[in-house]
């Protein structure tokens, strides 16, 4: 039998699952790096997935703790869009993805793990990232440790925030 080694995922096996918020406690800590913020704007922020279904797999969310899309002004539905943009600008030149899944699960039944604050996922795609590895052994297998991405992703969000 094959192994596939990824000795960081322990420490996201074994964690307890967090209280609050996640979306609402992560920007205010100013802890970034352990926190995988990569970028702030006025109404919402950019932080990797820890669970990532690809690797630069990025999450777009208010501030405002609001659960759907009507309960969002307008700035802050403007400014998210402009993040995606952005967003997928840096993926393409930080990691040369070949396309891109964008989407929000609205509702635990629809797919979110935190129904209760707004957020969008976008997850880059190359061809053939998808194999029998998820199918056969349920294992998703990612190529690349999440601090070796952030660091390439927080280089091109900072050079951004320079210009």
């Amino acid at each position: 039998m094959d192994k596939i080694w990824a000795p960081w995922r322990m420490q996201y096996i074994g964690a307890l699952p967090e209280e609050g918020c996640i979306f609402c406690a992560k920007p205010q800590e100013r802890n970034d790096a352990e926190n995988l913020v990569l970028y702030r704007s006025e109404h919402a922020f950019v932080m990797m997935n820890a669970f990532p279904y690809n690797n630069g797999h990025l999450l777009v969310a208010p501030y405002r703790h609001v659960a759907d899309l009507k309960s969002l002004e307008d700035p802050e539905l403007l400014d998210i869009m402009r993040l995606i943009k952005l967003c997928t600008e840096i993926l393409s030149r930080a990691i040369s993805p070949q396309g891109f899944n964008i989407g929000i699960n609205l509702g635990q039944v629809a797919g979110a793990g935190i129904a209760d604050h707004v957020h969008l996922h976008i997850v880059p795609r190359w061809s053939g990232d998808t194999n029998f590895m998820p199918v056969i052994a349920d294992t998703k297998v990612l190529p690349e440790a999440l601090a070796e991405t952030y660091s390439k992703l927080r280089r091109e969000f900072d050079a951004i925030s320079q210009t």
